[in-house]
Formats: structure tokens, sequence, C-alpha cells
């Protein structure tokens, strides 16, 4: 039981990470590492 969870949790973590990996080099592509850093900041 235990290890189906660690498993589901590491996971929805990947796809946490992948997805904010994305968004962040869709930004950096579309306006630039100034943008990135930007979105980065807040």
């Amino acid at each position: 039981m235990d290890d189906s969870v660690h498993k589901s949790c590491w996971s929805v973590t990947a796809k946490a990470v992948i997805g904010f990996a994305g968004i962040f080099m869709l930004a950096w592509l579309l306006g630039g590492p100034e943008a990135a850093t930007m979105l980065a900041a807040g």
C-alpha cells in the first residue's frame, strides 16, 4: 500500500516539475530571457 502511494506521489511531482519547466521554456522562447526572469521572480 505505501509503495503504491509513494509511486503516485512521485508521479504527481514529476508531472508538476515537467509542466512548470514547459511553461518556463515557452515563456523564454516567446519573450526571451528577460520574460522568463520576470516570470520566475513573480
